[in-house]
Order: structure tokens, then sequence, then C-alpha cells
């Protein structure tokens, strides 16, 4: 456990740079004055954590400073990391198995979040727990992504289905779910094309997916997440509602978190859509995909330490 708090605390140190450059007495032993709280209201609002969460965490500093006058920034930032925790009850998305193989994913969302090398290392993750996986490379309108993920599964040793560019991507999706079935995989991973969630057009695409794989197994796609890049922060908010309304999401997986200042985006997201975080990208590496954990998280935005149990 005190490995993947040393992940999410590497992951999301630009968030936590930033809020602690805007209040340095937070991260230090300095009591907590209103100057202080201005900081650390303001640090907030720029890390996307939004209006409700902001004042939560503030009035309850502000509360616990009226019964102790000298009360001290790390116990202030303990207090903001208890808020969010509460905040994030629930939040913690978990891949159930389907009663029969194999389960299958579909990853959606717009260009350039990062489903193509999400794909990859979930694939990569599931192998790790001993588990067979097939990817589907259904972002045909690009050979470069057909070609990206058959680099990292030849790189991770994962079995991909794919087909000419601009094939039609629910066919690959149909022939992956058979592959997966007849040779007794236990996942299908389906990679499918960036598309802004304004077009109609292209949402459609996607509804056919799900109506392909469907006829394999009526229960598919098991799990339907939306890889967001958490350096969108609050924009990645209106993504999630359209997708959810036109596809049915399941839950999310946000990227790109290590590159970001932004990472309170996570929290308006729960708070809005209570869509359950599967996972967080944290990195380059396959291992740098971890499940989403809401205590990690919020004691890392705070620079709560943690020693090795």
């Amino acid at each position: 456990m005190f490995s993947l708090f040393k992940k999410f605390k590497g992951g999301l140190e630009r968030t936590v740079a930033a809020i602690a450059a805007r209040a340095p007495g937070l991260f230090g032993g300095r009591s907590v004055d209103a100057e202080s709280l201005a900081s650390l209201e303001e640090a907030l609002y720029a890390a996307d954590f939004g209006v409700e969460t902001t004042r939560e965490i503030l009035a309850e500093i502000k509360e616990a400073a009226r019964g102790d006058r000298e009360l001290a920034g790390k116990k202030a930032a303990e207090i903001g990391a208890d808020v969010l925790k509460r905040v994030l009850a629930g939040s913690e998305g978990r891949l159930a198995r389907a009663a029969a193989p194999p389960t299958v994913v579909v990853l959606i969302g717009v260009n350039g979040s990062g489903k193509t090398t999400t794909a990859a290392k979930l694939g990569w993750r599931l192998k790790q727990e001993g588990q067979s996986v097939l990817l589907a490379a259904c972002d045909t309108f690009r050979a470069a992504a057909v070609d990206q993920l058959r680099s990292w599964a030849t790189r991770l040793g994962l079995e991909v289905v794919s087909n000419n560019p601009g094939s039609d991507p629910a066919s690959v999706a149909f022939d992956a779910v058979q592959a997966a079935k007849s040779r007794g995989r236990d996942w299908v991973i389906v990679d499918t094309a960036g598309r802004l969630h304004t077009k109609g057009n292209l949402l459609e695409e996607l509804l056919k997916i799900r109506r392909v794989v469907a006829k394999i197994d009526p229960a598919a796609p098991h799990h339907s997440l939306l890889v967001v890049d958490g350096s969108l922060g609050a924009n990645s908010i209106e993504q999630a509602r359209v997708f959810h309304k036109s596809f049915g999401l399941t839950g999310l997986i946000v990227t790109k978190l290590d590159g970001t200042s932004k990472g309170g985006a996570i929290v308006g997201i729960w708070r809005e859509l209570r869509l359950p975080i599967f996972f967080v990208g944290l990195g380059e590496e396959p291992d740098d995909l971890q499940a989403f954990n809401a205590a990690d998280y919020a004691d890392a935005v705070f620079g709560i330490e943690r020693g090795a149990p």
C-alpha cells in the first residue's frame, strides 16, 4: 500500500506543487490565519476542485480554527484530506468479471485522451493478475492508432485483433469478441476512435459497436469507460455528461494526471455525475495506470506523508 501511495504522490506532484506554491502555510508549521485560508481557497479553485468542495474544505478548517487559535497548517491539511475522502466515498470503481467470459470493456473518449495507450496498459495490468486478454483495434480511421496498439501489444506480450485502415470498427469489435470466446480469453478491451462528444454521427458508430457485441453476449459491453485527459480540468465534466447520456457509461479512467496542476477535476466529475473512477494515469510506464484509491489521492493532494508500514 505504501508503494501505491508513492505512485499517487509522484503522479500528482504538479497539483501538489501548485497548491503548495499558492498556500505555503498549509504545508508548513505556522498557524492558519485569514491570509493562508484565502491563499488555500485560490489554490483549490486553480486546481479545479470546484466551488462546493472548496467551500466545504474551508468551512471545516475555519471551524477547527475557532476551537484552536493555534491550528497549524499541517493539521489543516489533514482536515482538507479528510473532507476529500468523505466527498469521494463510493467513487472507487472496480472491474467485475462477467458471468461467462470474455468480459468486454469498451474505452471511449475524444482524440488525445490516451485511449490507445490506456487500452494496452489495462491489458498489461490484467495480464499481470494472471488473466488472459485480447485487444480490439477499433480505431480504424487512423492507421497510426492501429500501429500504436500493435506496437504496445508486441512490447507487452498481448494479443490484438485488427483489420485494414478504414474498415468498419463494429466488425472488428465483433471479430475480437468472437475470437476471445473461441480462444477462451478472459477479457476483451476495445479501443475506439476518438470523437468529439458533440458529433452525433460519430456517437452512432459507438452505438453500433454496442449492438454488435451484444449479439454475442446480450450483457456486453460489460464496462463502458470514458477515458478523459486530466489536464482538461473542469472541461472534462461536460464530456462525461454527454457521453454518459448517449452511450451509458459505467465509469471513468482519468489520464495524464502527472502532467497537470488541475488534479481536482476528479472530484467535480464524481460529485456531478456519480460515475466511479476505475483507474488513473500517473505516468508513461505500463504500471503507471493505477486503480483509483480515494484515500491515497486525498492524502497526496494535501502533501500528507505516510511512513512505510
